[in-house]
């Protein structure tokens, strides 16, 4: 993986009370920061914090083998949390990962 994009609002709750929503952003948030803080990758990082519901990161080419690792390690792990709520809450959540 080498970028993810997030958009929309889930709209499972009322804002403040969107629990998919939440997830999601947590998810997300705790990724970049996985990334930038655990690994120590420069990532790219594009949202909409007035609006909302929009996150785009960016990986770069990692040449170092243990971060390489590392960041796989954490990109492998949103992934799978990703799909554990677009499983729970099809109804809210479109998961699409493009190989």
């Amino acid at each position: 993986m080498s970028q993810f994009t997030i958009a929309g609002h889930a709209d499972a709750g009322e804002y403040g009370q969107d629990i998919v929503c939440s997830a999601v952003s947590v998810l997300s948030i705790t990724t970049v920061n996985g990334l930038q803080e655990v690994v120590g990758l420069d990532v790219d990082v594009d949202s909409d914090d007035e609006n909302g519901g929009y996150l785009s990161v960016n990986i770069p080419v990692i040449a170092d083998s243990k971060k390489s690792i590392q960041a796989d390690a954490i990109l492998n792990t949103f992934q799978n949390g990703m799909a554990d709520i677009a499983s729970s809450y099809r109804q809210y959540i479109e998961l699409n990962i493009a190989n």
